[in-house]
């Protein structure tokens, strides 16, 4: 067995991993998880309708 191929095994190991990895980023029952995900940088937002009420209520209970 020559460094030739060992070098061909490891490519077809990579290439497994990598075809393995593609199926399951794309299959179906992860896709929940991933939306959740995407969508985290946006929970902690404040609601910008809520802002400007809570400032004005904020004035009258002063006054």
């Amino acid at each position: 067995m020559d460094i030739n191929t060992l070098r061909g095994i490891a490519t077809l190991l990579v290439l497994v991993a990598f075809i393995g990895i593609t199926v399951w980023a794309y299959s179906s029952y992860k896709k929940k998880d991933f939306e959740e995900a995407a969508n985290l940088p946006f929970a902690d937002e404040p609601d910008d309708n809520k802002a400007p009420r809570e400032q004005q209520d904020a004035r009258s209970n002063k006054e």
